[in-house]
Formats: C-alpha cells, sequence, structure tokens
C-alpha cells in the first residue's frame, strides 16, 4: 500500500502514476461543542494511512436551492477538502482552488459539476472545499467578538482561509505548486473570492483569482452590515433560539441553530479584522490583493432573479423600491412593452451583475494585474421540468448554468448537449485551463482575449467565442451611484 504524507498524518495514495481523487481530507479540527463559532483549529495528527475514497460531508444546510447536490450528506463536521492531480512525484502544477456557490447558506465541495478529474487530467492540480455556512459560518455577537478578540461573523471565510493555508503547506505532496494556486467560485463561491482579495487575512496564499457571477461589493440598499450591526442580529437569533447564554447556544443542537435563522440566513460581515472595511473601500484604498483576475457573468441571471415575474405589475414594483429614483430606474429598464424584459434585466443586475461589475471596475482603477471579463452566452440545453412551471425555453443563459462548461463536467448534468454546447465547454475551459497556470487565458486555438484595462473589450463564450466592446456600461454606472 502506497502512502502520501500531508502534515497531519498519512493518505492512502493510490496509484502514483495516473489520476488519483483524493477526498475528504480534513484541514481543520470538527467545529462542533466548544470549537462552535471559533476559528478554525489544527486537525488532530493521526498515524494510520487515512483512507480517502469518500467525501467529506457538506455544512449544516436545509433544501434551498433544488439543483444543490448533497449525496455527500450534511454535518456540522464538515471541515474537509477534496484534491484531484495526475501529477508525478516532484512535479509542481498550478492549482485550481474551487469555492462552491449557495448564498453562503447551501453548497458542498462534493457536487459532481465541481469534479475536477477532467481538469487534473488536463493537468491542473484541483481542489474543492466545504466551509461553515449560514448561522454556523457567520453569525457575529457580542460575547463571541469578546472571546475572539474583538471580531466575530465571518468564520465561514476563516475556513476557506485555513483551507488555502493547508493548501500552502501541502499541496506539493500532491504534485502542486503553492505559489501558482488560483482561487474561484461561482454565485457566493465568486464572492468568496472578492472577499479574499480583500482580506489581509488571506494575503499571500493565492496568485491569481476567478470571480463568476457574484462579488461582495456593496449593492443597492444592501451594503454589508457593520459588526455593530451583525452582533445585534447575534442578540436577536439568541432570543430565537431560545439559548440563556453563549454556553447554551454552544450546545443547541445543529439543526435548531438552523431552524433560528432567519429568511436566507446569515452572510459575511465587516468584522474589523478578515475583513477590515467594505470591499469598496478596500479596493478603493489599494488595499486589496493585486492579482491577475478574471470575472464576468451570464448572459441571462435576471431568468433566476427577475423582479417581478412575467413583467407583471413592474412599474410599480420599481415605484415602491426606487421611490423617487424610479423614473431613472425606469429610463434605463423601460416599462410598458419591455416590462418582462426589463424585470428581469434590473434583477439580475440588482442581484449579481452590478456588484460583478463594480468588483471589475474597482480593480481597473486601483490595480495593476492583468484583468479579464466576461459574458456567458450559452443556453445550456435542459430539460422540461428542470425550472418546474416556469418555461425553461426562457432560461438562456441563466445563473450557474456555465459552471459545467467552464469546469469541463458537462457529463454531471442530465442535459440535452449538442455540438455546440461541447465546443463551447472546450473553449471555456480552454480558457480557465490557462489562466490558472499563467494568469492569462489566452492559448492555442482561442480567440485572443484582451486585457479588459486596456481594451474595454469582453469575451462572450459560445460555442464560437468573441470579443466584443462592453455594453451597459451606462446603468451599470447608474446603478453603482445609488448603491453608493
Amino acid at each position: 500500500m502506497e502512502t502520501l504524507e500531508i502534515d497531519s498524518g498519512p493518505l492512502i495514495a493510490g496509484r502514483p502514476d495516473g489520476l488519483r481523487a483524493f477526498k475528504g481530507i480534513p484541514y481543520a479540527a470538527p467545529p462542533i461543542g466548544p470549537l462552535r463559532w471559533r476559528a478554525p483549529a489544527p486537525v488532530a495528527p493521526w498515524r494510520e494511512p487515512r483512507r480517502t475514497d469518500a467525501f467529506g460531508p457538506s455544512s449544516v444546510q436545509g433544501v434551498v436551492w433544488d439543483d444543490i447536490d448533497l449525496r455527500a450528506g450534511v454535518s456540522e463536521d464538515c471541515l474537509y477538502l477534496n484534491v484531484w492531480t495526475a501529477a508525478a512525484p516532484g512535479e509542481r502544477r498550478a492549482v485550481l482552488f474551487w469555492i462552491h456557490g449557495g448564498g453562503f447558506v447551501a453548497g458542498s465541495g462534493a457536487e459532481p459539476r465541481y469534479d475536477g478529474a477532467r481538469l487534473a487530467a488536463r493537468g491542473l492540480i484541483v481542489v474543492t472545499v466545504n466551509h461553515r455556512l449560514n448561522a454556523l459560518g457567520f453569525l457575529a455577537h457580542p460575547e463571541l467578538s469578546a472571546e475572539n478578540g474583538g471580531a466575530s461573523g465571518n468564520w465561514g471565510l476563516a475556513d476557506l482561509a485555513a483551507a488555502l493555508e493547508w493548501v500552502q503547506r501541502n499541496i506539493a505532496a500532491f504534485g502542486g505548486d503553492p505559489a501558482q494556486v488560483a482561487i474561484a467560485g461561482e454565485s457566493a463561491g465568486s464572492m468568496a473570492v472578492s472577499a479574499l482579495m480583500a482580506s489581509p487575512v488571506a494575503r499571500g496564499l493565492f496568485a491569481r483569482a476567478i470571480g463568476q457571477s457574484g462579488a461582495l461589493f456593496s449593492g443597492v440598499a444592501e451594503p454589508l452590515p457593520s459588526l455593530a450591526q451583525a452582533e445585534a442580529r447575534g442578540l436577536a437569533f439568541q432570543r430565537a433560539l431560545g439559548a440563556s447564554s453563549l454556553a447554551a447556544m454552544r450546545a443547541a443542537p445543529a439543526a435548531a441553530v438552523l431552524a433560528a435563522a432567519p429568511g436566507l440566513g446569515f452572510r459575511p460581515v465587516i468584522d474589523g479584522r478578515l475583513l477590515p472595511s467594505s470591499l469598496d473601500a478596500s479596493f478603493a484604498a489599494g488595499a486589496q490583493a493585486d492579482v491577475p483576475l478574471l470575472a464576468g457573468w451570464t448572459q441571462d441571471e435576471g431568468f433566476n432573479f427577475t423582479l417581478t415575474p412575467d413583467g407583471a405589475g413592474y412599474e410599480a414594483a420599481v415605484a415602491e423600491r426606487f421611490g423617487a429614483a424610479a423614473a431613472k430606474i425606469l429610463a434605463h429598464y423601460p416599462g410598458g412593452a419591455e416590462a418582462k424584459a426589463s424585470a428581469a434585466a434590473l434583477g439580475g443586475d440588482l442581484v449579481i451583475v452590478n456588484k460583478t461589475w463594480a468588483w471589475i471596475e474597482a480593480q481597473k482603477a486601483t490595480g495593476k494585474a492583468p484583468l479579464y471579463r466576461y459574458r456567458f452566452d450559452r443556453a445550456p440545453p435542459v430539460r422540461p421540468g428542470w425550472f418546474g412551471p416556469r418555461d425553461e425555453a426562457q432560461a438562456g443563459a441563466f445563473h450557474a448554468g456555465d459552471i459545467p462548461y467552464m469546469l469541463d463536467t458537462l457529463d454531471a448534468m442530465p442535459w440535452d448537449y449538442e455540438d455546440a454546447d461541447r465546443a463551447t465547454a472546450a473553449a471555456a475551459s480552454g480558457y480557465w485551463l490557462n489562466f490558472v497556470n499563467t494568469g492569462d487565458p489566452n492559448g492555442p486555438d482561442l480567440p485572443r482575449w484582451r486585457d479588459f484595462r486596456d481594451s474595454g473589450e469582453v469575451m462572450h463564450i459560445d460555442a464560437t467565442c468573441r470579443a466584443a466592446p462592453e455594453e451597459g456600461r451606462e446603468r451599470q454606472a447608474y446603478l453603482r451611484g445609488l448603491a453608493r
């Protein structure tokens, strides 16, 4: 039996000359009992070779979105990562560190659409990771801040930083290069990437960044909460949980903690440590990690986030939400015959596009590293019923539909692919692979993708990729003004 040594103990290695998947590796101690709502603690070492043929469970969560595959199960004991490698001993390959989506309340590094086998076979080391979610991952509370040196609330982001530290210490054993780590993610995973760029805690732990459909920049009337605001919400959570003390909160069953979380639960906060200030302020000051960034969104984000279904009551909804600014909003997103399209465009911009646009613009303004912007235009061929009663023909290039194309995992989704989909996946994953390897997406047999900072061009990713000038800048700039 061959083994592979990491800092916490030996792993059963499998064939050292072929593709290997190491699943369910603990990167921190189980955050349970007295370790609930504490910074990630070191793993207890082991001596006997550890099996790595099964994923570790994902963080406790409910069924929030039905496209998230939780076949690995859920548990509060969730701090596990997975590594795919085809490297020979002594190699130093670039590393893709993938962060799952799910709104910081759901998701799993074990989802089939994140499987790293194909990209590992093409030369990368692929790492996927779980982190704490919802109230278990993002609860701030005055007593938690007091015992944590004055900050609390970003336990899930601290988990990601701990996983990146694990990569720095251990990835060479798998044939990876700790100096060539690209952090990447979609939706909340992309938001986490933007936060890690702004966080001094993660400085030096990665060399490049990829953001797909999301950033933690302020939205219209949606700033990240301050620590004081988050602590007040934590006190309200304590009352909802019916706990008389912090010790009682830690003793409560994880299911009760989840049930007491309101609405879509808890998300990152400006805690003063992991996030010293808003991302808007950090990037404006040039305090972010200035690494090559590739970021963008899908063409039809608004299908998932439309302001009003089918445009019904659109103008009234705009008036209610925007007040005195409604007239200017309608100038950019007209009502009447265009209400349905505008409701989708505005909803998608508010939730996903404008914050991602702000991230790219902020890096363009104060960073110097290469910057690449894209839009994913391919409409995945989903089967009838994929969106329940909604018409799948209207979905277009919907939110998260790009993942299996970028990660070369088409086979993970039960969709009716055509040659054009396979061509899209070949191009998209080729760009991503090149960027992880070099910080530049360009390579043989791919249309030239120019730096956005110099060209103002956006790469439209489809069966035939094409670069084109940016569209819609005026409306995005107007929304940024409202957000500020």
